[in-house]
């Protein structure tokens, strides 16, 4: 097997569909590929993500390409910052969406307790293999304990579009609150 050759480079059409959100990299976007073994044939698969969600959800490898890069990017020094941020803090990376609580069956991974219908989560996902896999939620409240920083806001805005300014003030409030 060969060395893994990550990459930054303008989207060639509007077909890829980033692997953190979800959502289509538009033709002549710079984006953030990462090269992985192919688990169904022989040789290497690219899996491709914008530059910020690279930034939020593969830190390690996109620090490392931003880092080799001869020249500099808009927002370099911005995305490097939450690159590094996402190192620190081994959680960061996992948070995948905020809302509040359909129904109250799901638990909290942090503190163990119930999330009452109605009450504000975040969503997390485990990177295994080439994917994101989900894999439950936390308190608003019970975020800072769990990802051991309460940064956590530039990625919910980022997987969370749907949310509103009023939404995104009332989370911040329930990042604040003492856990439950």
């Amino acid at each position: 097997m060969s060395d893994a050759v990550h990459r930054i480079e303008p989207a060639a059409s509007a077909r890829a569909k980033c692997r953190g959100c979800g959502d289509r990299i538009g033709a002549g976007d710079l984006r953030f590929g990462e090269s992985l073994p192919n688990p169904f044939a022989d040789g290497e698969m690219t899996l491709w993500f914008h530059l910020d969600c690279a930034a939020f959800k593969r830190p390690e490898p996109f620090l490392q390409t931003l880092e080799g890069r001869s020249e500099p990017l808009e927002g370099q020094e911005q995305l490097a910052s939450e690159a590094r941020l996402g190192i620190a803090h081994r959680r960061l990376p996992r948070v995948d969406r905020a809302g509040r609580a359909p129904t109250g069956r799901a638990r909290c991974r942090s503190c163990r307790a119930p999330i009452v219908k109605g009450a504000w989560r975040i969503g997390l996902v485990f990177y295994e293999e080439g994917r994101f896999e989900p894999s439950g939620f936390v308190h608003a409240a019970c975020a800072r304990a769990y990802f051991e920083t309460s940064d956590v806001l530039p990625r919910v805005r980022r997987f969370s579009p749907g949310l509103r300014d009023e939404d995104l003030a009332a989370l911040e409030a329930d990042l604040g609150r003492p856990t439950p």
